[in-house]
């Protein structure tokens, strides 16, 4: 039962309800999130190739440009929201700036310092309400490799992990922003022939690698101290069940031939075959049917 005070301040209830649930379904529809294997394009840091001092535009803001484009798919660099795997981008050819750049990198001169959007620009205008500028993760590429008189050494394998802040909804695959990442070359010393280094000289194309990992919050989930390696999903495939289980059966058919070929054929030499059955006198006739030698009645 309402008193008269409460029917006069149901209305302004009603009011503040209504003003926050326009002010959710604004924030939601003005700050919206990735979902699963929606395309991530990454932006680099313009430099110069003479100096490797980043270049600003006409309001001093530093100029950000698209990854170089990769013959595998005719657009620059990009990654899929919660997608891991292996991802190849071969530069078609090392222009004598670029090459210049990559001696930068290379030799931590500046480093190749890239961003990613933490969120998709939204798709839907509040009216009334200004559109958020977007932000960015810093994604800094560690490149590795050496430098010489006339070329270079270049490790063209580089794994990338990539952290995001979920929300939680009931599908296998959820939708949520970006946190933070990082990217960093691998076996940079090795200069073997079939290694992931390449030599490197201007005009060649630059073959670029990644493993690409995922994981569900900034911090590296960990049990008992324990870092696992499962990335978003924590994959667990047929083949490992398949091993495990092989595995167990071979154990058990080794054990069991090891105990009926010699464990149990020694025990019962110890005890006397002649005497181990019920049957009386037993084998040539000694003993007493139970294992154990008549001794002789003085």
């Amino acid at each position: 039962m309402l008193y008269s005070w409460e029917w006069q301040l149901l209305p302004l209830l009603l009011v503040v309800a209504s003003f926050a649930t326009r002010v959710v379904a604004a924030a939601d529809t003005a700050l919206p999130s990735y979902y699963y294997a929606d395309p991530i394009r990454v932006e680099c840091m313009n430099r110069s190739s003479e100096t490797g001092e980043h270049i600003e535009n006409a309001a001093h803001e530093i100029q950000w440009i698209p990854f170089p484009v990769c013959n595998e798919t005719g657009s620059p660099l990009e990654f899929q929201y919660g997608v891991e795997g292996e991802k190849n981008c071969t530069i078609a050819m090392v222009s004598d700036p670029f090459f210049h750049l990559l001696e930068f990198y290379i030799h931590s001169d500046a480093p190749l310092s890239c961003r990613l959007p933490s969120r998709p620009p939204p798709h839907i205008k509040v009216v009334g309400e200004k559109t958020p500028e977007p932000e960015y993760i810093p994604l800094v590429f560690a490149l590795a490799g050496t430098l010489q008189l006339s070329h270079m050494h270049i490790s063209t394998h580089m794994n990338v992990l990539l952290h995001s802040t979920p929300k939680h909804h009931l599908h296998p695959h959820d939708s949520g922003v970006l946190d933070s990442g990082t990217a960093y070359s691998t076996s940079p010393l090795t200069h073997m022939e079939g290694s992931s280094t390449r030599r490197l000289v201007i005009g060649d194309p630059l073959p670029l690698s990644f493993s690409v990992r995922w994981f569900p919050t900034p911090a590296l989930p960990k049990i008992e101290g324990k870092v696992e390696w499962h990335g978003m999903g924590g994959h667990i495939y047929a083949s490992t069940v398949f091993y495990s289980l092989v595995s167990f059966l071979a154990g058990i058919v080794v054990s069991g031939v090891y105990f009926f070929g010699s464990v149990l054929p020694r025990r019962l030499r110890g005890r006397g075959l002649g005497g181990a059955t019920p049957l009386g006198m037993g084998l040539n006739g000694l003993g007493n049917g139970w294992g154990y030698q008549k001794r002789a009645i003085d």
